[in-house]
């Protein structure tokens, strides 16, 4: 995919698909195309050595330039401090899902806290999400619950963005909104 100089987003954009599916690179391509100072905004927990190498990848792949905003249990309110005049990479809220569910939040609220934020956060934003409801049913409780919750959070992140992209094999594909201009598989 290429995108041109100066993109024009809208204040919320959301990336969702597949584990592997191109998403992060595709919606850290959107913000860098915005022109604006960047900022990601992270939600990865670096509890061994395969997590600190992914999130190395992941830094190592955005290149220079960013401002790193580490956020892993309280999102809503880094997203609240963020400040007008950039472009922002949210990667992602299926970690972030997963860190309050392991913290026992209750995710109904943290949900509704994460939704206020976002609709009052200075845009442009560019959020990634996991599509998890497209496999088996999972075996256990645990495993079930939170692909409920994905499903939840992903369908009300879908209502609010102005834009939503899925991404499949790399391909981006619209699924709400307008294509920005300049982007093409």
């Amino acid at each position: 995919m290429t995108l041109t100089a100066d993109l024009s987003l809208p204040r919320l954009t959301l990336v969702i698909g597949g584990a592997r599916s191109g998403k992060t690179a595709l919606a850290e391509r959107l913000v860098r195309g915005t022109g604006l100072p960047l900022a990601a905004l992270v939600t990865a927990e670096l509890w061994d050595d395969e997590m600190r190498a992914r999130a190395q990848a992941h830094r190592l792949a955005r290149g220079p330039g960013w401002r790193l905003i580490e956020a892993p249990q309280d999102l809503p309110e880094a997203i609240g401090k963020l400040v007008p005049g950039g472009a922002v990479l949210i990667d992602c809220i299926t970690l972030w899902l997963s860190n309050r569910m392991l913290a026992d939040a209750d995710l109904s609220l943290e949900r509704e806290a994460l939704l206020r934020a976002l609709l009052h956060a200075p845009g442009p934003l560019v959020v990634v999400t996991n599509e998890v409801g497209l496999s088996i049913v999972p075996e256990n409780a645990l495993a079930r619950r939170f692909r409920d919750e994905q499903g939840r959070v992903n369908q009300h992140l879908a209502r609010q963005a102005d834009l939503v992209l899925g991404v499949m094999a790399g391909l981006p594909f619209v699924l709400k909104g307008a294509s920005p201009a300049g982007i093409s598989a």
